[in-house]
């Protein structure tokens, strides 16, 4: 995604926060760090992604593909997740609350996800 490479290469965070980005594939991009708060990401395909310390707060992710990304030290409060796959997604030091919506059946166990107050 162009917004992003030229958000890297000025060594900025790339911002895309309360953006509309409804079923795009950004099927393994480099989000490392990317602030996407209150985005819309409904339907996209995140799958194989590098989301490592991105800021998902608020995000809508309803039925996205998050198929092998990789969320470690992402920030997931109030994030809503249903009907995502999170098949070998690595959660490892996400945070989430209470009110970060899960899909259907899935278990945070053994996940290394960080349950916040």
């Amino acid at each position: 995604m162009q917004i992003i490479r030229l958000a890297r290469e000025k060594g900025n965070r790339p911002d895309l926060s309360e953006s509309d980005l409804r079923e795009i594939n950004l099927s393994g991009a480099d989000l490392r760090g990317a602030k996407l708060i209150a985005a819309d990401l409904k339907g996209a395909d995140l799958s194989q992604a590098d989301l490592i310390r991105t800021d998902l707060r608020e995000t809508n992710l309803i039925g996205a593909n998050l198929k092998g990304a990789v969320l470690k030290g992402s920030d997931l409060r109030e994030a809503n997740l249903s009907g995502a796959n999170l098949s070998r997604a690595d959660l490892d030091g996400a945070r989430y609350n209470d009110a970060t919506t899960w899909p259907f059946n899935f278990s945070l166990t053994r996940t290394g996800a960080i349950r916040d107050s």
